[in-house]
């Protein structure tokens, strides 16, 4: 229960939610250097395993950029996890 005028940290209610820190490692082709693979690094905030913000990501590059991509690595780590998110008693009234 939040106390009256106290509004909780955004940031804080996303790693309630489940988003932690996913990095995103893309290589790719492009068409007028198809011998040369490069690479695009980007680390965001997503929710794994299901990675909706990666997904929108990859889907514009496949709509809007020539670039043809050969693979996609995704690192990620979630900031909190349940077995970090526990509930503290005073001595005087564990059971």
């Amino acid at each position: 229960m939040l106390m009256k005028g106290r509004v909780p940290d955004p940031q804080f209610e996303r790693m309630l939610q489940g988003y932690g820190v996913t990095t995103a490692e893309v290589l790719y082709r492009m068409p007028d250097h198809p011998a040369l693979l490069q690479t695009f690094s980007w680390q965001f905030d997503d929710i794994a395993p299901d990675y909706p913000r990666l997904k929108r990501f990859l889907d514009y590059w496949e709509r809007e950029i020539e670039a043809m991509i050969q693979s996609v690595r995704v690192m990620h780590r979630g900031l909190i996890s349940p077995q970090e998110v526990r509930l503290v008693r005073e001595a005087g009234h564990l059971q």
